[in-house]
């Protein structure tokens, strides 16, 4: 994806990085805390803590006490309580562990996850129907409930009690069940109101079981949970990053047969500890095919089943399904993408596009792709009859929730979160609903194009830092994801030593030079031909670090969010002087290229006194820093001798005077010796130099 714009972070206070050092954490870790505000060594301590002192007592939860007693008391009564779940992966991840531990517990315990396409999200009064014709007395939800206050209501009068568990965004009025557990309430004070649906099941678990057993069930389902909240995109601090971490190490080990064959198929071999990469981009999506499906229950099963040759089988299925959905996907994105780019009004300010019999399993992951693309908020409705259902993602921080909260009266009905969201609408109420979000999206952005933008967490100085023992170094920050992103880093200047163009033609690959160091780069999704690079060209590139495993060998490798070519050496130190001038901090790179050395200044003079000899000198400017940077040795540097005339003038050995890109100097030759290190100017750049 190309970028608008680049944001790298400021580098932090100064001494912040030497001090985490000094706490002895390695330098590139300690240089993206800094910039990303964790920049003392308490701060970083308890950024970077995992342990289960994180986790908060579930009875903080709001309404806790209510579904303990009531589950409780439905398991010592035998009622039959059935697990209510939702058909993604954070849904079937909670279907399954309540479940189990419900079943453990001695409970009768039958599990529903509605169908995508005839039931659609949440609670529904066919199913309510349904389970009460099998005799339950109870329905838990996980992630889902909690804007289904009719659907409550039409249990309750036919004697079917309903505990919800989610932690999705909350309507003002809640729905009258005997208990109601989200984090997200506005008169819970729970310490954490990141967790996922995964993440409020297990705490209603950890509940339901004596304090002393609490670390088995942590063991038994933490896997789950790290799944779950990873494949949801709930924020990755506090308790979540416990929680994940806590999973991450399960699944090395994992003892369910269903998971062990589907790590195989991710290309996760036992016994390698996996990470939310494994998670996000092989698990995850597996999971979550077969809820697109419409067979989510081939996914709840392969988590519950202990047959291994069973186990395998679901393995496969659930890649068969996922490929299906990739093609469905692909030919309903190909559609939308040709619409658009020959319709460019349809995506200004924001996508809302609708389609006969689109498959509401995948219209989600094409808004989210579509979002990205166009740089906008996008809005996929599935047209059936006069019945749409819609699935949206976000671009830009702007918020879905709010947005089909503030178009509710164009909507039968709608749920999410600020970033992703579903809804149901009439398909005569689309034209006006588009026009609505037109309005709503305007007003967020200020009636300007939104802008793509990507945030760079810091500079590489130098590309001796690039070591696989520098990059592994990183793997104290994970678990890597939603509010803990993993690090981009930028190198400027980079020499293109040599391409290809790899995988059919999407990907391109790269060899790259810098400060003496070669170095492979692959850029994902982008080619020769989009990128317009030939070798030799000099690149600034942002990117994350990978170790690189082949063969035995174990190697660096950078793997490019972007890039754009490098500014020449002049216009680079240009740039970099009026940024000095302007009192702007410097990358120590940067600061490295503009810093005058001694010789530096002592050459200037010698050739300044020739030059001035019969008196003041005048030249045009650009001839005037051609004729100073021949005098210096070694590297000849615009930056340099702007530094140099600079620190001279201030100082008061020379005077210098620009009009009309016309330059006049004079020999001052003050009677006292000068201190050029006193200099404005150079102390900035031994301070950004660090």
């Amino acid at each position: 994806m190309k970028y608008d714009r680049w944001n790298l972070r400021p580098p932090g206070p100064a001494g912040s990085r030497a001090e985490l050092e000094r706490a002895g954490l390695p330098p590139l870790c300690a240089a993206v805390l800094c910039a990303r505000g964790v920049d003392t060594a308490p701060a970083a301590s308890a950024f970077l803590a995992h342990g289960p002192d994180l986790l908060h007592d579930p009875f903080l939860l709001q309404d806790m006490e209510k579904a303990v007693e009531r589950i409780s008391r439905a398991i010592r009564e035998q009622e039959t309580i059935a697990v209510y779940g939702d058909y993604d992966v954070d849904g079937i991840t909670a279907t399954c562990l309540l479940t189990q531990v419900l079943q453990t517990l001695g409970g009768q315990v039958v599990s529903y996850i509605p169908d995508r396409t005839e039931e659609g999200y949440g609670l529904n009064n066919h199913a309510i129907d349904a389970l009460a014709g099998q005799g339950v007395t109870l329905i838990v939800t996980v992630d889902c409930g909690i804007t289904a206050a009719r659907e409550v209501e039409y249990a309750r009068a036919l004697g079917v009690d309903v505990v919800i568990t989610d932690h999705h965004q909350c309507k003002e009025t809640l729905p009258q069940a005997v208990a109601v557990v989200d984090p997200r309430r506005p008169d819970c004070a729970y310490p954490f109101p990141d967790l996922a649906g995964v993440g409020v099941a297990l705490k209603l678990a950890l509940a339901l079981t004596p304090p002393a057993q609490r670390p088995q069930v942590l063991l038994d389902y933490g896997e789950l949970a790290a799944i779950g909240t990873v494949a949801d995109v709930m924020l990755l601090q506090g308790e979540n990053r416990a929680l994940v971490h806590l999973g991450l190490e399960r699944l090395a080990d994992c003892s369910r047969p269903g998971l062990q064959a589907l790590l195989r198929e991710a290309g996760c071999p036992r016994g390698q500890v996996p990470t939310t990469v494994t998670i996000g981009y092989g698990l995850a999506p597996r999971i979550n095919a077969a809820g697109r499906m419409e067979q989510a229950g081939t996914a709840l099963e392969l988590l519950l089943t202990q047959d291994p040759q069973r186990g395998a089988e679901l393995a496969q299925e659930l890649c068969q399904l996922n490929r299906l959905r990739q093609a469905i996907e692909l030919e309903i994105f190909q559609h939308c993408d040709q619409l658009l780019t020959h319709t460019p009004a349809l995506s200004a300010p924001v996508i809302v596009l609708a389609g006969e019999g689109w498959h509401q399993g995948v219209i989600g992951i094409v808004a989210s792709r579509l979002a990205e693309k166009y740089a906008c908020p996008a809005f996929m409705i599935s047209l059936d009859g006069d019945k749409g259902k819609g699935s949206c993602r976000s671009f830009g921080g702007f918020n879905l929730f709010g947005a089909l909260e503030r178009c509710a009266p164009l909507l039968d009905s709608y749920g999410g979160h600020e970033l992703a969201a579903g809804f149901s609408i009439h398909r005569d109420n689309i034209p006006a609903f588009r026009s609505a979000l037109c309005q709503l999206v305007g007003e967020f952005a200020g009636h300007q194009p939104m802008e793509s933008s990507l945030d760079v967490d810091c500079e590489i100085p130098h590309c001796s830092l690039l070591s696989t023992q520098d990059v592994e170094s990183l793997s104290l920050l994970e678990p890597f994801g939603s509010g803990n992103p993993k690090p981009v880093f930028l190198l400027r200047s980079v020499c293109v030593l040599s391409h290809t163009d790899v995988g059919g033609g999407r990907h391109l690959k790269l060899k790259l030079r810098r400060d003496g160091v070669a170095m492979d780069a692959i850029f994902f999704s982008a080619n020769t031909a989009a990128c317009g690079i030939e070798n030799g060209q000099r690149l600034d590139i942002a990117f994350t670090l990978q170790i690189n495993h082949f063969r035995g060998n174990r190697t660096v490798q950078l793997q490019l969010c972007d890039l754009r070519p490098a500014p020449t050496r002049s216009q680079l130190e240009r740039s970099l002087f009026r940024r000095l001038q302007a009192g702007e901090a410097l990358s120590p790179w940067e600061a490295s290229l503009m810093l005058p050395q001694r010789r530096d200044f002592a050459h200037l003079w010698r050739y300044l006194e020739q030059l001035c000899a019969a008196g003041p000198a005048q030249a045009p400017m650009d001839q005037l820093l051609r004729q100073v940077t021949r005098s210096f040795s070694g590297h000849r540097s615009y930056g340099k001798a702007l530094v140099c005339l600079h620190v001279m003038d201030e100082r008061g050995l020379i005077q210098v005077v620009v009009q009309d890109h016309q330059a006049t100097v004079r020999l001052c030759r003050p009677r006292e010796k000068v201190d050029l290190e006193q200099a404005g100017m150079m102390r900035q750049l031994r301070h950004d130099l660090g």
